[in-house]
């Protein structure tokens, strides 16, 4: 491109959508920014860092519900101060909060990112990305290829399959998909986030740490500065047309390395249950599920109120898709043929507690148990 493009963000006030805003604008690689979220930035619960991004002259925020069509086509309406199209769409909107029906979730992913595509299509768009779900799978020996046999394991995952395979049969349409593992980073909620929040509740019970299964469960995972990366260099790549990528670190993290670093900062002792005794909780999943929350909810809100914490996104909340036995095991090599190379090829504590210590900067996090 000749010029720098204008980028449309959909979902961009959420985990990921925050973060690529503030790499655009701190690397100066676009020449107007709109951003569409249902929540407005002084709602998001931005860092600094963040809401100086979204502050920025070349960064217009606009509220739409992208499940209404019409609604839709006005967040894709031409910039007013130049009246021209959008050159790359990037959809980070979906429906990810746990527990929905499956109505629910067909609506707020595969209509939502339909709508989305069929109006990128209609402004001829230079590229369109999707972002999907790496649990298309579970595979412990062998890291999954994007052309993997596909018995997707989650809700989303499930529905982000279905638009992958519609944006294919969309022939006009420059699209690029791109999978993800466990993201982490600042402004993790959902991904990362509710390990550490338990393994930071077990600090404050002074209680062994006890997980399902074993250490050796497969758990990929990248950063969020990664993806935002990743995903530019993808866009505005013509080898990216129509294609799919793993973006995934080199980590081959398990929940025994996560679990270590976690205990690492909390200063916590862990165990597993083990395959044998775990599988007894498949019989009963959701009134396990029960026990678990039960045991997490109460300290949680204690330590918050004893933080003077009265209000706060994070939970440890788990549903039962966090709790099954299925590894998240990305093969990474198409991403790294492509030619993109990682910024943090490996998941570490430094990494980890500069997100919580975020947190804790921003009076979410119980700043007692960061110490």
């Amino acid at each position: 491109m000749s010029e720098k493009p204008s980028v449309l963000i959909l979902g961009g006030c959420g985990f990921i959508g925050r973060n690529l805003i503030t790499y655009l604008v701190e690397n100066d690689l676009s020449q107007q920014i709109r951003v569409i979220d249902k929540t407005p930035p002084q709602m998001a619960w931005l860092n600094a860092k963040q809401m100086k991004a979204f502050e920025s002259e070349k960064v217009e925020f606009c509220s739409a519900n992208l499940i209404n069509l019409n609604s839709c086509k006005n967040a894709f309406a031409p910039h007013p101060a130049t009246d021209r199209n959008w050159d790359l769409i990037i959809n980070c909107a979906a429906e990810t909060r746990p527990n929905q029906t499956d109505a629910v979730y067909k609506e707020g992913i595969l209509k939502l990112s339909i709508n989305c595509a069929n109006e990128a299509s209609h402004i001829k768009a230079k590229r369109f990305v999707e972002l999907s779900s790496g649990c298309v799978n579970s595979s412990e020996k062998i890291p999954l290829k994007e052309d993997c046999k596909y018995e997707p394991w989650t809700a989303v995952a499930k529905q982000k399959l279905k638009v992958e395979k519609e944006l294919d049969t969309m022939e006009d349409l420059s699209f690029t998909v791109v999978r993800l593992p466990v993201t982490y980073g600042f402004g993790d909620k959902r991904y990362l986030m509710p390990r550490i929040l338990i393994a930071a509740i077990y600090k404050y019970l002074n209680e062994t740490m006890k997980l399902l299964w074993n250490d050796s469960m497969r758990l990929s995972t990248v950063h969020v500065d990664d993806v935002c990366a990743a995903i530019w260099q993808l866009a505005t790549s013509p080898k990216a047309h129509r294609q799919i990528y793993n973006i995934a670190d080199d980590g081959e993290s398990t929940q025994g390395s996560i679990s270590d670093i976690l205990a690492d900062i909390f200063s916590i002792n862990i165990d597993y249950f083990g395959i044998v005794m775990s599988n007894l909780t498949k019989l009963s999943l959701s009134d396990t599920v029960s026990e678990i929350n039960d045991k997490h909810m109460a300290p949680w809100a204690d330590i918050c109120q004893q933080n003077g914490i009265n209000n706060t996104p994070l939970t440890p909340y788990l549903d039962e898709e966090q709790l099954y036995h299925k590894h998240l095991n990305l093969d990474n090599s198409k991403l790294k043929e492509f030619g993109y190379q990682l910024k943090h090829p490996k998941l570490s504590r430094d990494l980890v507690k500069a997100i919580v210590d975020d947190y804790v900067e921003l009076k979410l996090f119980p700043k007692s148990l960061a110490l």
